[in-house]
């Protein structure tokens, strides 16, 4: 039986009925059996202050030691103002310190961009993919997800209802499961 690799699924939207953690629970229902994903929870991490780096707070070092332990990462976000929100970059901030000790360096990744509007959160997507390269977070370049029209993919409950949508994230996740096993040590 093959390993099943641990991957930390990061949401950006803290918003309770956030389309972006719909499409989360989606990708985490389609992954193939050689993943194992979690969603890793952003929004009780204070903000990144390098001052606190001699004495971090509590919630900056268990989010510090969970990235650590994951194999890869599956960055699932929203779209605020043609970029990522400020939870994700704090978190990517809180776990890329102390300068040297990122937790991120080297692992795999992916990034999947949410929104209601047509052009699926291109400009989060790409301005985080910007953020990855820099911490060598190497990113799976195809298939890209830019899920537009969002808001009519989704039943009350946050259930996929559209099947052209969960074939598409089934391949998705089968080729990140392919980029995984090919990059997570």
């Amino acid at each position: 039986m093959s390993k099943s690799h641990k991957v930390a699924v990061l949401v950006g939207s803290l918003r309770k009925g956030a389309y972006s953690r719909m499409t989360a629970n989606a990708l985490i229902a389609l992954a193939p059996p050689s993943l194992s994903l979690e969603i890793l929870e952003i929004g009780q991490l204070p903000l990144y202050n390098q001052d606190l780096d001699e004495s971090p707070p509590a919630a900056w070092l268990e989010f510090r030691e969970r990235v650590g332990q994951a194999e890869a990462f599956l960055f699932v976000t929203p779209e605020y103002n043609r970029s990522m929100p400020a939870a994700m970059k704090n978190a990517i901030d809180v776990a890329s310190r102390p300068y040297g000790q990122s937790a991120w360096k080297g692992k795999p990744g992916a990034v999947v961009s949410v929104s209601p509007g047509a052009m699926g959160g291109f400009g989060a997507n790409h301005h985080l993919r910007q953020s990855l390269v820099f911490l060598d977070v190497p990113t799976m370049s195809v298939p890209e997800v830019y899920l537009g029209g969002a808001s009519k993919l989704f039943d009350e409950e946050g259930r996929l209802i559209v099947d052209a949508t969960r074939q598409y994230l089934e391949k998705f996740m089968a080729a990140f499961a392919a980029w995984v096993g090919k990059l997570a040590s």
